[in-house]
């Protein structure tokens, strides 16, 4: 090897050690936020002031699909012709959501409507709705995709229909969901590790292993149910065909806030994923041309689902979008505050009477 060759390779190498040092230091410098939720209180309507979960979660930036160029005139088409992106499965679309709905009916596979009032005597609604505020900011640090906190809540309401759970057990069950959610949904997911530190070390490593194996084997390993999600990314792109470039975008970013924003409510609970999917589509259309029928056809015939079987989880819905409800729990506001969407609503209108029938 010549001179100039050992002087090149010792430079490379040189420049190697001083970016992996550089990145050593920004890690140091952001270190990873963590919270204990400790007591939770019985208050129902709790303010920021009574929880500490740290400051501003990290923006995780999001991705949308290519949509679809067809014409708005296609009402009468097939949906499965409406969703062109060949990772949407279009010439089978309607066969799978059928199988998709069948699936969400199983009792293995759903939460009972009221445990909280029947099972549980150590947590109320409220408790809930501040663990599953958290964990939407547990998932923005780690950079979760938001199919694995869907189903990670869907693990947790699942687990308490039939377990009685100490409130201070309530955030092991919440990151030991998440991890399990984590392994199923992520390419790369935390490990027990991150998810012990992100508690602040409240909970052992053995601990939260020893929670996941309890969940897994109550879920009997039964961990691919549909989630309010999964009935939303379809639904989404069927609603999207007689809306313009941007207001479909406005469209899909509203639908994801407000699917989240139902995740916080207990009342949500009783609700099928695909019914919510169906209402969050339903408010989102009303919210943005609120002069304009909400619902149609197309959106009809894909959902199953008439307006007036949206009626009571619409206005759920609209009580959140408003801070009516779940006011104090603000981890999806500052999330989806990144995208330049105006998401509050108008509070003189309300979703007309007449459009539910």
């Amino acid at each position: 090897m010549t001179d100039q060759e050992n002087c090149s390779r010792v430079t490379r190498l040189a420049k190697k050690r001083a970016t992996e040092s550089m990145a050593e230091l920004d890690s140091q410098q952001q270190p990873k936020k963590r919270v204990v939720l400790g007591e939770l209180s019985n208050v129902s309507n709790m303010g920021p002031a009574t929880r500490d979960l740290g400051s501003e979660p990290v923006q995780k930036p999001r991705c949308r699909r290519k949509k679809s160029k067809k014409a708005a005139g296609t009402r009468k088409q097939d949906v499965g012709e409406i969703l062109e992106d060949p990772q949407m499965c279009g010439a089978y679309v309607s066969e799978i959501y059928e199988y998709l709905k069948e699936m969400e009916v199983q009792a293995k596979r759903r939460p009972l409507p009221d445990y909280i009032e029947k099972v549980q005597k150590d947590v109320n609604p409220n408790m809930r709705g501040i663990l599953v505020d958290w964990l939407v900011e547990v998932s923005e640090e780690y950079k979760l995709c938001s199919d694995t906190l869907f189903m990670s809540i869907s693990y947790i309401d699942r687990f308490l229909s039939t377990n009685a759970l100490n409130r201070q057990r309530l955030q092991l069950l919440g990151v030991s969901s998440m991890l399990v959610a984590s392994k199923y949904e992520e390419i790369s997911p935390p490990n027990v590790e991150d998810f012990c530190y992100i508690t602040d070390n409240t909970y052992t490593k053995q601990e939260v292993v020893k929670m996941e194996a309890d969940l897994l084997k109550h879920l009997n390993y039964e961990l691919g149910s549909p989630t309010i999600k999964t009935f939303l990314r379809n639904l989404t792109r069927v609603a999207q065909e007689d809306y313009k470039k941007t207001s479909s975008l406005e469209l899909e970013f509203l639908g994801y806030y407000l699917a989240e924003l139902s995740l916080l409510d207990y009342s949500c609970v009783k609700f099928l994923p695909s019914l919510v999917a169906a209402s969050v589509m339903f408010l989102s259309r009303f919210t943005l041309r609120p002069k304009s029928h909400p619902w149609n056809l197309a959106l009809q015939q894909f959902s199953g689902y008439k307006p007036a079987d949206l009626k009571e989880c619409v206005l759920i819905l609209q009580d959140l979008q408003s801070s009516k409800r779940g006011g104090s729990l603000v981890a999806v506001r500052e999330k989806h505050k990144q995208h330049k969407v105006d998401l509050r609503p108008s509070h003189r209108i309300m979703v007309s009477a007449v459009w539910y029938k």
